[in-house]
């Protein structure tokens, strides 16, 4: 292995990605790709992105793996204890602020880009963007990571307010579908999940199923799976 495939392996881990939140007329959706990469090399193709903090408050991360998995493990133990000392569950404006006040005393170290999204009884479905540097912004939708970028036009022509749990969901799977395509740090499959007043609802749409953009090439299986199958065919040439 030559130096400069050798430097990739051992490269970070970094989530160069695309992450969504939506509000919708019931809750909140959040969405994300399933690509971890180290330099060019890609790690994972099939991470979960999407955290969960409490039964009804969720994060997307982006940026370093490493940061965003330790700033979400620190909200959870502190929103754990929160919700001893208060005996309800925690805000979203509270898991928010929390991940915001961890970002922004350690924006020195930290390069990670979040979105948290939950519902809660006192204020229904919100979605916060807290990127690199610590601000927090409450907005009815956020896009972060490498693939949101491809996304800010999109999301101007099509979001809507008062959208239906299938407008919104079909919204996100289209949003981190497109970014798939154009991306190259963005890929594998489309992870979903759903927060309203009945709970949480996870969704899982697998690479293959994903609808095609321009000049994309469809997929077909690889050798690995023909390989493995009961009656395997000859490859044709």
């Amino acid at each position: 292995m030559d130096r400069d495939a050798t430097a990739d392996v051992n490269a970070p881990h970094s989530m160069g990605t695309t992450i969504i939140g939506v509000t919708y007329n019931g809750g909140v959706i959040l969405g994300a790709d399933s690509r971890t990469s180290t330099g060019l090399y890609v790690a994972n193709r099939a991470s979960d992105k999407i955290t969960q903090l409490t039964d009804n408050v969720y994060i997307c991360r982006s940026g370093s793996a490493a940061d965003s998995q330790i700033v979400s493990d620190y909200v959870r133990y502190f929103l754990h204890q929160h919700t001893i000392q208060l005996g309800q569950p925690a805000t979203v404006k509270v898991a928010a602020n929390l991940v915001r006040l961890l970002s922004y005393n350690n924006k020195n170290m930290l390069q990670t880009g979040i979105i948290v999204g939950g519902w809660d009884k006192y204020e229904g479905g919100k979605i916060y963007g807290i990127p690199l540097g610590g601000t927090i912004l409450e907005q009815p939708f956020a896009i972060g990571g490498s693939g949101s970028s491809y996304l800010y036009g999109f999301f101007d022509q099509a979001w809507k307010d008062n959208m239906t749990k299938e407008e919104a969901e079909q919204l996100v799977v289209k949003a981190v579908s497109l970014a798939i395509a154009r991306d190259g740090a963005s890929g594998g499959v489309v992870r979903t999940v759903i927060i309203n007043s009945e709970g949480v609802t996870r969704n899982f749409y697998p690479g293959d199923k994903l609808p095609l953009w321009h000049d994309e090439v469809e997929a077909h299986d690889s050798l690995l799976d023909i390989l493995n199958a009961a009656n395997p065919e000859p490859m044709s040439t």
